[in-house]
């Protein structure tokens, strides 16, 4: 009885095992583990990243960069959980009638559902972070559809609308695989190539700081990455917006830079 046990806890371990490490090789398709990397220029020059991310960003019509050639913005929130800030950024957006995107995880939407609605109704883009915050990578292929299915179904739920498709990978962390198989559930990875350390809300350093890193970094195109648990952020938020038009700076939404076809091509390093 106990080696009939014993044989049946190691058919599950081989079965879970073999379904979270499968390899990809068979399908040409690789699962190495990539994080998002660019490099910053300063100066309002857009920043550039390596050939084999571009590759696979092209490949997989995904995003990082707008128009080089025109001083657009498009403004993107990472919301893993709620910390007070969120209704403050939308109350400026707003006032200021400037469009977002907000990537949410499940842990989100599960304590903060009347936020979900709030995006949604003031016509933000909700994109989907995934419900666990999982690295992709690591996880089947099963469970990473699970991760997207579960975070649009709510948002259905909450909202009455269907129209998630923007995805931002946990971390910035990603491969071929996790690009392709969220590209077949009907995603376009976002990624971004304006950011800095704003997640960590025990090192805040004040509005100031926020607004000098963005104001540092800008250029035409970015795609700025935000996260609405700082409180830098949400201080910082209206005054770095009439600072940013000040300078000649559009804010449009991600679905205007997705149907731009002929867009000129991204830039990378040689």
């Amino acid at each position: 009885m106990k080696i009939n046990r014993l044989l049946c806890l190691i058919l599950v371990s081989i079965i879970f095992f073999t379904q979270s490490h499968v390899t990809y090789a068979e399908r040409g398709v690789s699962n190495q583990k990539l994080e998002w990397f660019f490099e910053k220029k300063g100066k309002e020059t857009p920043p550039v990243t390596d050939s084999k991310y571009l590759e696979l960003i092209n490949k997989y019509d995904s995003l990082f960069l707008g128009d080089p050639n025109k001083k657009d913005i498009y403004l993107t929130f990472d919301n893993g959980y709620e910390n007070g800030y969120t209704d403050n950024v939308l109350d400026v957006l707003k006032r200021k009638k400037v469009p977002a995107a907000f990537f949410v995880t499940g842990q989100f939407m599960k304590t903060h559902p009347h936020l979900i609605k709030r995006m949604a109704e003031e016509g933000h883009i909700v994109g989907n972070h995934s419900y666990h915050h999982p690295d992709l990578t690591q996880i089947s292929d099963s469970r990473l559809k699970n991760e997207l299915e579960k975070v649009k179904l709510r948002y259905t739920e909450l909202t009455g609308k269907t129209d998630m498709h923007y995805l931002r990978p946990p971390r910035g962390v990603f491969s071929e695989r996790t690009i392709m198989l969220a590209k077949k559930e009907g995603y376009t990875h976002v990624f971004w190539s304006l950011a800095f350390l704003d997640w960590e809300t025990n090192k805040q350093r004040g509005w100031q700081y926020s607004y000098n890193q963005i104001m540092k970094q800008i250029h035409p195109g970015s795609i700025l990455l935000l996260h609405t648990v700082s409180k830098d952020n949400a201080d910082a938020l209206e005054t770095t917006i009439e600072a940013l038009q000040k300078r000649g700076y559009t804010f449009k939404s991600l679905d205007e830079l997705q149907l731009k076809k002929a867009a000129p091509p991204l830039l990378f390093r040689s």
